[in-house]
């Protein structure tokens, strides 16, 4: 079986993106499980192995068929959005946006083809996308069609809500989008190779006792049980993600952003790595922004896009969790 195409896309030419992707594939770890191919801007790749200071050969494709596995290589599907000359590293402007935009609409569409196994976003910046008048392109969608879910060892989290008003949480949790939520984690995880994985819920109030614990989300989890899910909650908040960190469960769903995020980020922030359950394709992105005053410095740790590269590799092969 050949190893699966995973395609980066560099993110922001004038972020940190381009040279953490490129000090990630200097590990040479990516290109053992799978077959690597980047997104972008072939002279910005080129410019981010002179600033990394790696020895990689930079082959500009424009066809996802030529993709080969040589680790010394750095393939880059470009189809010319964007020119070095048109931007300024450090700087938000509306070209770099704008090809980014395309750039994020040429990896779905290499994905929903079936041309690639799975897509990683690099460092993206919304103030160059609001330039470009192109930030709705990256709006997320109503809750109920996507699930945000981070990843950092043995602590996974999926998001039941995720950019909105904590004011507004309490009407959204139902037991019908617990329950879906529940059953989507269920077969996402075990579509990527982790077999009937134990789930938790976190409950929404202080050691999930309250209104929206009874009615709404211990509802929605007999529900799924009764479905054959290994699911258990919804449980304190305050422990349910220690839990997990000690491998008792294999994922946790909570209920909204900051439950999830303060989380993990607490428990580690290097190696994180983004997912979206929901998607037509595997979809994976970093944690961090573009980091604009430190850009070129090569000091901005690749650590997240390497996580990303692996993880999307080993769900792509049915693996499991790296």
């Amino acid at each position: 079986m050949s190893k699966p195409i995973i395609a980066t896309i560099i993110g922001d030419p004038a972020g940190i993106g381009p040279e953490v992707v490129v000090r990630a594939l200097s590990t040479g770890k990516p290109y053992e499980t799978s077959r690597p191919v980047l997104i972008g801007c072939t002279e910005t790749v080129e410019n981010a192995v002179k600033i990394t200071g790696t020895d990689f050969k930079v082959v500009k494709i424009t066809d996802i068929k030529d993709v080969g596995e040589d680790p010394g290589t750095l393939q880059v599907y470009d189809t010319g959005q964007i020119s070095i000359g048109d931007y300024e590293l450090g700087v938000e402007s509306a070209a770099c946006g704008k090809a980014t935009a395309e750039w994020l609409a040429e990896g779905e569409q290499l994905a929903n083809a079936g041309k690639v196994d799975g897509v990683i976003m690099g460092p993206i910046n919304t103030g160059a996308m609001k330039l470009a008048n192109v930030l709705d392109t990256i709006i997320p969608p109503e809750p109920g069609s996507t699930y945000l879910t981070l990843l950092n060892g043995p602590l996974r989290v999926v998001h039941l809500t995720d950019h909105m008003p904590l004011a507004n949480v309490s009407a959204v949790i139902t037991k019908e989008l617990v329950q879906s939520a529940i059953e989507l984690i269920h077969e996402s995880f075990s579509k990527w190779g982790i077999e009937n994985p134990k789930i938790a819920v976190s409950g929404f109030n202080c050691h999930a006792v309250g209104e929206e614990d009874t009615k709404e989300i211990t509802p929605g989890i007999e529900a799924a049980k009764a479905a054959g899910i290994d699911v258990v909650g919804p449980i304190a908040p305050d422990t349910v993600f220690r839990r997990c960190v000690d491998s008792q469960y294999d994922v946790v769903l909570c209920m909204y952003h900051d439950q999830g995020h303060i989380a993990l980020k607490t428990w580690k922030f290097d190696g994180n790595c983004a997912t979206t359950l929901g998607t037509s394709y595997l979809s994976m992105s970093v944690a961090h922004g573009t980091a604009m005053d430190i850009v070129g410095q090569n000091i901005a740790s690749h650590e997240m896009i390497l996580a990303s590269m692996l993880q999307a590799a080993s769900f792509s092969a049915g693996n499991g969790f790296i």
